[in-house]
């Protein structure tokens, strides 16, 4: 593994910025005796052996699943983050019900006899969306989120706890298991030597350690952040970690390792683990053309669009997350093919450029990318911008989402600008149910275009993967729930997790709706997978050419880790 960066010495590793969750709290007493080096719990001797889930990355009906096989491998707590912008997702308004549901996870915590150190931010990093701070901060233009917090090596940092703090218990809040995905990189696991080895001799020494991530869990919908290192690199889909438990819930060889180190040290539970969840394979399974998104844009903005003379931001128009469609008008005809860009690395994150209709190809965040457009005078000119995630960490600067600046075309700068605002959710739930109306487009269709199927499931319902061959890139829905991103063409993930409940069983049927970006395969099909594959050869080794960044790394260089 590479040099760990850590967000910051005292959060890391000061006993005093911990909190315990314990039951009957009015009951019970947690202390630090920095004259023993330890922690006292109700009197006693303590140290805990942790491991970090995030609720929020995990459908609230596994939640006491994931918290048992946690219990069952030896830990006495896990260690999560609250994020502000999952709770309060416009100022004033918050949201504590379903999978946000707070107080239920606490309970859940204590019916699997967990103590519960709690993170509650506001700023979490997390590779969440931007590092848990709500995106209508970034409403006030001239804000400015954080300041720097220079870091220390993990490798001496029990010997500065020493040197600022000669007494106090050791901790390592978190000891990485593995490590997260970003897409075009290469899918990051790490030895169960070295995960073992590494906690054996942190407890040897009797300190209290977290293992960040004990179970990951996954992206879904838009909630996956990004890192700025040399240039912006978006997180996958998929959080799971190389964990101890998978993604899909499931023990991990790494998972019975880790278990027999501790118990080494402390009495671990009795019994068997419980299995793997049931697996499922369907399909393949042909999708079928719905129509294109500008067909849609009266349903996906039912308001209207926004007039300005020069492009805004989603911020400025109150659009947290997803897309946001850019539309005007060309004043004269260019007969030649003629170079249209956004100046100042102005795209963010990745634009779909479209001309009365015909997709001519993709602009880029920190690309220096080109189109050459074609058109006459009156064409209407279309890009949607995809909203990739925002900076959870590498950079302190405001991560504003849209077009940054005013495209142009030639000489030409583009002005009276329409911003529709999409809301694809809205629409996906509201008509996966029913079947919409035939649509006019394209015999050969590209640029964002959805698809859809309806599918029985004819035997037992199982967690599946998403596999889809062939496609490039776009968003995945499941009986109207967003199962996130594919980037296929990108890997390194080429499949989405489908947890077993977001599925009908038998006598029902299912949709699954896909917004395709760019390109569809010659078959549109999908296929359900009893496994993941979470590293593709195709990105392997790949180098990043044309970027804008003169400190451009390659998939096969070591990536500086970022701090939680």
């Amino acid at each position: 593994m590479a040099p760990k960066k850590l967000s910051c010495l005292r959060s890391l590793l000061l006993p005093l910025s911990l909190t315990l969750l314990l039951p009957q709290a009015d009951t019970r007493s947690f202390v630090v005796d920095r004259d023993h080096d330890r922690f006292l719990l109700d009197g006693a001797p303590f140290r805990y052996v942790s491991g970090s889930l995030h609720y929020f990355r995990v459908p609230r009906v596994l939640w006491a699943d994931r918290l048992l096989k946690m219990r069952w491998s030896g830990l006495n707590a896990i260690q999560f983050y609250v994020p502000w912008n999952y709770h309060e997702p416009q100022p004033g308004v918050y949201n504590f019900n379903g999978s946000r549901d707070l107080i239920t996870f606490l309970n859940e915590a204590a019916l699997a006899n967990l103590l519960v150190i709690l993170r509650p931010g506001p700023y979490i990093c997390a590779e969440w969306e931007m590092g848990g701070l709500p995106s209508w901060l970034l409403r006030k233009p001239e804000i400015h989120l954080r300041t720097s917090d220079p870091a220390d090596n993990m490798t001496k940092i029990f010997t500065l706890l020493r040197k600022y703090e000669p007494h106090g218990p050791l901790v390592n809040s978190e000891y990485y298991t593995g490590w997260l995905d970003y897409w075009g990189q290469n899918h990051s696991t790490r030895s169960v030597s070295a995960v073992t080895k590494g906690l054996e001799n942190m407890l040897k020494l009797g300190a209290s350690v977290n293992m960040y991530m004990f179970h990951g869990g996954t992206n879904f919908g838009y909630w996956n952040g990004a890192d700025k290192k040399g240039r912006f690199l978006s997180i996958t889909t998929s959080y799971d970690y190389d964990a101890p438990i998978s993604e899909a819930g499931d023990p991990t060889p790494k998972l019975f390792a880790l278990r027999d180190v501790i118990s080494k040290f402390q009495e671990v539970p009795l019994g068997p683990l419980p299995p793997p969840s049931p697996k499922m394979m369907l399909g393949p399974l042909t999708l079928h053309l719905v129509g294109h998104l500008l067909a849609f844009l009266d349903l996906l903005c039912p308001g209207g669009p926004i007039h300005s003379i020069l492009p805004m931001t989603f911020e400025a128009v109150k659009q947290d997350r997803g897309f946001m469609l850019y539309r005007t008008y060309m004043t004269h005809t260019i007969f030649e093919p003629t170079p249209f860009w956004v100046p100042n690395n102005g795209v963010h994150d990745r634009a779909y450029v479209m001309v009365d209709g015909v997709f001519q190809g993709v602009l880029e965040r920190n690309m220096r990318d080109k189109l050459l457009l074609t058109g006459k005078v009156g064409s209407k000119l279309d890009i949607l911008v995809e909203n990739m995630g925002r900076l959870s960490f590498g950079s302190n600067s405001s991560d504003f989402k849209g077009l940054l600046e005013p495209p142009i075309l030639g000489q030409t700068i583009l002005t009276q600008w329409m911003m529709f605002p999409l809301k694809i959710d809205n629409l996906v739930k509201w008509w996966f149910p029913l079947q919409l109306p035939k649509w006019p487009y394209p015999q050969a269709p590209s640029g964002p275009t959805f698809y859809s199927k309806t599918f029985p499931i004819l035997g037992s319902v199982g967690d599946t993967f998403l596999h889809l061959p062939g496609w490039t890139k776009g968003q995945v829905w499941i009986n109207g729930f967003n199962l996130g991103r594919y980037w296929t063409k990108q890997g390194p993930q080429q499949t989405l997790y489908v947890p077993r409940f977001l599925l009908f069983p038998r006598g029902a049927l299912n949709k699954i709706t896909l917004l395709e970006l760019e390109n569809v395969p010659p078959q549109p099909q999908v296929q359900f997978l009893d496994k993941p594959i979470l590293n593709s050869t195709s990105t392997l080794h790949r180098t990043h050419t044309n970027s804008l960044s003169a400190d451009t790394l390659s998939a096969s260089e070591p990536m500086e880790l970022s701090g939680h």
